[in-house]
């Protein structure tokens, strides 16, 4: 057995997370902080126009859930906050054994213990804080829900966080908006009482998250289209025309957006299935893009689970690479090509595939401790997402930076205030190179309110998007 040295201790020590003391809590009586007077939600719910198909799952509606909120700081200044985000369950809660209808409903038993949770809070802190010490009681009630419906398996923690992300986010929106600045300008230690090791470990010791944000948003960024698992790329392969006066194939979107970014979903289980799309689609975009911006085109692939182990992934990439060498310098990354459950399997090490091209978690991530493991096991990027909640992206935005690992923003088909949250992460993250953004292709419907507030994000000619005006009071989306 090898032997500990001192220089092991200090090491576990510096990354062991801060402990909160018995009987204490993270408020203190600076005058910034908030405290959570009301917290509210309701939903809305849209058909999406076509299916949209991913890790072999295909979802044709979402139910979006609005939270809304009133905080007071210490010397009694008021504000609201609002917070939207899909529910997302057939991708934050998979079920073989459930159906959609049982998984939604969880999460919606959820949401009402969250919001509970929240109103009986009556502390005061930085919203990170709160998000803090109430995560251990959103778990809680995680586990409640789960037994109370006798659900053959627990609603995971990746579904939590997913639920009570739009409170999150609005008391981030409520905090800034008291404070009258941006969300992303309240990070610094003016305004917050704990530095980062509070939250992630001794590593952090020092730092605030304002050290690893951008102030002001990145004026413009690339937009990634979605291609679905089953969406018609040429005329010969659509079955039902949608009819709706939006483009229905590839070239079609490609021209009507003016895009140059693209995300290419893909089932897994079938490696020649895989491959044959990759390069379809490949040889599309050579024939569709003006050759001006044929060669700084870029795409990602993202498998969302589907290969069966490392190996299937590294074959598929040594076929492509052979099937069109330009069309593989092409790929940015791969995302989430194995199961989430990293430690279910730990031969699915990515060292060898993250030589070829970065590889990134996203599925697996939901805090620290995964965001470690993922690391160990050979993957090099980190995925943020808005349905994860504000604060869950502010620190694992910290955590990629400081371990040397790449950023990415990827979507959950965010439309309205989500997507403007999403595009707002994206804009204010060092090294991100573009966000994913599809609800125009399947729920434009539920954009319609928001595209003449935030125009340069919902409406799309030249394949970026305009991200300047993203600097508005708390998370800018103003309900």
């Amino acid at each position: 057995m090898s032997r500990i040295t001192r220089r092991d201790l200090a090491r576990l020590a510096a990354l062991a997370p801060l402990p909160l003391v018995s009987g204490c809590n993270v408020s203190s009586s600076r005058l910034t902080d908030i405290r959570l007077e009301k917290i509210s939600f309701e939903y809305e719910d849209y058909a999406y126009r076509t299916p949209y198909m991913f890790g072999g799952r295909s979802v044709d509606r979402v139910t979006l859930l609005n939270a809304r909120c009133q905080v007071r700081t210490g010397d009694g200044r008021t504000a609201s906050g609002f917070g939207s985000m899909t529910m997302g369950n057939q991708w934050a809660f998979p079920s073989s054994v459930i159906p959609y209808d049982g998984t939604l409903g969880a999460m919606k038993q959820l949401a009402g213990k969250i919001q509970n949770i929240y109103s009986n809070y009556k502390e005061s802190g930085h919203p990170l804080d709160v998000f803090h010490q109430l995560e251990p009681e959103f778990l809680r009630a995680a586990t409640e829900v789960s037994g109370e419906l006798k659900l053959p398996t627990p609603i995971p923690k990746l579904c939590t966080l997913v639920t009570v992300s739009a409170f999150d986010a609005a008391i981030h929106d409520a905090f800034g908006k008291v404070h009258g600045r941006s969300a992303w300008q309240t990070y610094g230690p003016d305004l917050m009482t704990h530095d980062l090791a509070h939250y992630l470990n001794g590593e952090f010791k020092g730092e605030y998250a304002d050290r690893y944000v951008l102030p002001k948003p990145v004026a413009r960024m690339p937009i990634f289209h979605s291609v679905g698992a089953s969406d018609p790329l040429l005329p010969p392969d659509i079955r039902k025309p949608v009819g709706d006066g939006l483009p229905e194939t590839l070239p079609e979107w490609i021209r009507y957006n003016g895009l140059t970014h693209f995300k290419i979903k893909l089932n897994g289980g079938d490696r020649e299935k895989d491959i044959a799309r990759i390069l379809r689609i490949d040889r599309i975009l050579d024939e569709t893009l003006p050759a001006g911006v044929r060669t700084a085109s870029q795409y990602l692939l993202d498998f969302n689970e589907g290969c069966e182990n490392v190996d299937y992934l590294l074959e598929v990439l040594r076929r492509v690479k052979e099937g069109t060498p330009n069309g593989f310098n092409r790929i940015q990354y791969i995302e989430q090509p194995t199961s989430r459950d990293l430690r279910a399997a730990p031969a699915n090490r990515m060292h060898e595939a993250a030589k070829l091209r970065p590889v990134v978690i996203d599925e697996s991530l939901t805090d620290l401790e995964s965001l470690l493991l993922a690391r160990e096991m050979g993957y090099t990027g980190v995925a943020l997402k808005a349905c994860k909640g504000q604060s869950h992206a502010v620190l694992m935005a910290a955590a990629a930076q400081k371990y040397k690992m790449s950023l990415c923003v990827q979507d959950l088909t965010c439309p309205g205030a989500s997507f403007v949250h999403s595009c707002s992460i994206a804009a204010h993250v060092p090294g991100v190179g573009g966000v994913e953004g599809n609800s125009r292709q399947y729920v434009p419907a539920a954009n319609e309110k928001w595209k003449d507030r935030f125009p340069g994000i919902f409406k799309i000619t030249t394949g970026t998007m305009d991200t300047s005006a993203l600097d508005g009071a708390g998370l800018g989306a103003v309900a």
